[in-house]
């Protein structure tokens, strides 16, 4: 199919510098006439750098992200829901027991499982924080679509350190601990980073890397993280496209912005913390520790939208573990304009569901970045077609090693900028004997089974 946009003016394509911009959008008839658009936001707001999305209008395509498997895999997919309120659980855990075999459920609480039949394995289970483990067998969910419920699991009170149990207290309390609890020298981490892109049930492009990160002190004023690609690939496995492609600007280095003790502008701060309401909602269990639940919603309409989510505080020391988040779209024309600046007028962009998740993990007193994961689903159209076309864009990061020693920042010129684009640049990072017989990405595949099998693979490799 060929989109053609007869009234743009001829110019090469080009990025215009703006603080606070968080993406550019590059539109293409097959004349190759352009125009640039400018995803931006407030400039006083750093969030938006998390939605950095390049689109372009093409005709370019490639091969389609399908296997016939049904031979060699059971395969089960449905949807993750609350028990209670029937709602999506978003980012919950599907796995096989006892295995690193598992994936995560996308932002409406979808998943598809692929479990190998040689295993001879006959359940599976599903878990979220705050809720019970559910085991469910694969013999009756294999090859169909369900529901899966989760049932809440709550704790005593008597079981829990008291302490006054005002919500807005409790993240105020997190918020002045940050010296305490976060670490106060720089690091190197390790880790491993997946993005993708969806074209409705479609990947149309799946791209992974393994990182160095350079994390400042969590007390430093400015944030001077710094990411290096050590190894990336991608697939070139994926759906035609004829209309848009997507690719996600700033990889992993707009990811660690996701650190929101480290960014604390990013969703809440000192300065920021009368936006929200805060509901204190249950007791759960991280690690076998107790945390405290506490809600938050917006209180002021602003500018730019706000957010809803859940801060997982622990009741030992109030330091903050687990965040998860997702945009207020209850104004998604004001949501729409944080999102785009300019665009061609038969050209519709539509955010419907976003959502974020970032965890710590308590090693030596001190709270240190784990994991981290951002889902964004949007409809794009033209003017005057029928149908829209739904997209879903993806990244995950989980840190593997962390070291003090020897902790250098890296230099500019080895760092992966905010402009740049994985799934571009991976021809430099690529290198085939590196990845062995894992040469390929199973998109479905939970990123603690990818990070296991590359640990196999560098071990037999010594």
């Amino acid at each position: 199919m060929i989109i053609r946009i007869n009234y743009f003016k001829r110019e090469k394509e080009k990025n215009i510098g703006y603080r606070g911009m968080i993406g550019v959008l590059r539109v293409k008839n097959e004349n190759h006439y352009s125009h640039t658009l400018n995803f931006t936001a407030m400039k006083t707001h750093p969030f938006f750098y998390l939605l950095l999305l390049v689109v372009i209008a093409t005709t370019t395509s490639t091969q389609l992200f399908a296997q016939t498997d049904s031979e060699t895999f059971h395969t089960i997919s449905g949807t993750v829901r609350d028990a209670g309120n029937k709602r999506p659980v978003a980012f919950a855990s599907v796995f096989i027991p006892g295995t690193h075999t598992g994936t995560v459920a996308n932002l409406n609480g979808s998943f598809t499982l692929k479990v190998k039949k040689n295993l001879d394995i006959r359940e599976f289970a599903i878990s979220h924080l705050g809720y019970r483990v559910s085991k469910f067998s694969i013999s009756d969910h294999q090859g169909k679509s369900g529901e899966f419920f989760l049932n809440p699991h709550s704790i005593m009170l008597q079981e829990v350190l008291v302490r006054p149990l005002d919500p807005r207290e409790l993240v105020e309390g997190a918020l002045n601990r940050v010296k305490e609890n976060y670490p106060e020298e720089p690091y190197r981490l390790t880790g491993f980073y997946r993005e993708a892109i969806k074209q409705r049930r479609d990947y149309i492009s799946i791209s992974e890397a393994i990182i160095d990160v350079y994390q400042s002190s969590y007390t430093s004023r400015i944030s001077s993280d710094r990411v290096k690609i050590i190894r990336g690939r991608k697939s070139g496995d994926v759906k035609d496209v004829d209309t848009l492609i997507l690719k996600l600007q700033g990889g992993p280095t707009v990811a660690m912005l996701l650190d929101i003790m480290k960014n604390p502008g990013i969703l809440i701060s000192r300065e920021m913390i009368d936006f929200y309401n805060y509901e204190f909602l249950d007791i759960v269990k991280i690690d076998e520790k107790n945390h405290y639940v506490v809600g938050f919603e917006p209180a002021v309409i602003l500018p730019f939208p706000l957010f809803f989510g859940k801060f997982y505080i622990s009741a030992d020391d109030l330091a903050i573990a687990v965040v998860e988040f997702s945009m207020d779209l209850s104004d998604k024309k004001k949501a729409t304009r944080n999102f785009i600046q300019r665009k061609p007028f038969n050209l519709r962009f539509s955010a419907n569901n976003t959502s974020y998740m970032v965890s710590y993990k308590k090693i030596d007193g001190k709270y240190h970045l784990n994991y981290l994961r951002g889902e964004l689903e949007f409809f794009a159209d033209w003017r005057r077609r029928i149908f829209r076309t739904r997209y879903n864009v993806m990244f995950e990061m989980a840190i593997t090693e962390r070291t003090t020693e020897n902790v250098e920042r890296f230099s500019a010129r080895e760092s992966f900028s905010r402009r740049n684009i994985l799934s571009d640049m991976v021809p430099v990072y690529f290198e085939d004997g590196f990845w062995g017989e894992y040469n390929y990405i199973e998109p479905e595949e939970s990123i603690e089974s990818a990070i296991e099998k590359l640990n196999r693979r560098i071990e037999g490799s010594k």
